[in-house]
């Protein structure tokens, strides 16, 4: 047992360069490699962190622009309603009052019209009242000539 703990002292000392330069590597590993890859890795997650809240920020400026947009959107659309409406309600109005227009002037014409056949209807009566008594006086003369002779 003895040679067997004199061998593995033997095994240990040889092994402690081993180690040592293990230890050496490791440490200049991490130092050359693994520290600027991880520095690396972190500032890429900042970097894509940064990003993802500047894409969130820009998402919701753009949906504030967007329900702006369409609120000026809805508001154009009232306003140009409402001036329809004043146009067409004013068209109505003006339609109106040429139909009221119209109708005056044909209620006048209708009434001059009137006034023109009683007028034409009290001349012929007149005329046939007067030309009636002529018939008259000359149906009873030649009615009575034709008797007398």
């Amino acid at each position: 047992m003895e040679q067997t703990l004199q061998a593995l002292s033997g095994i240990l000392l040889k092994a402690i360069p081993t180690v040592i330069l293990l230890i050496i590597l490791h440490q200049f590993l991490k130092a050359v490699l693994f520290g600027p890859v991880e520095k690396m890795l972190k500032q890429r997650h900042d970097l894509t962190d940064g990003a993802r809240k500047a894409a969130q920020h820009s998402l919701k400026n753009a949906e504030a622009k967007t329900a702006e947009y369409e609120a000026k959107l809805r508001d154009a659309r009232a306003v140009v309603y409402k001036e329809q409406e004043e146009t067409r309600k004013q068209w109505l109005d003006d339609q109106t009052a040429q139909i009221a227009q119209a109708r005056q002037t044909a209620e006048a014409a209708v009434r001059k019209a009137k006034e023109g056949i009683a007028a034409d209807v009290t001349a012929a009566r007149a005329e046939l009242a007067t030309s009636s008594q002529t018939i008259a006086d000359q149906i009873a003369t030649t009615l009575l000539s034709r008797r007398v002779g």
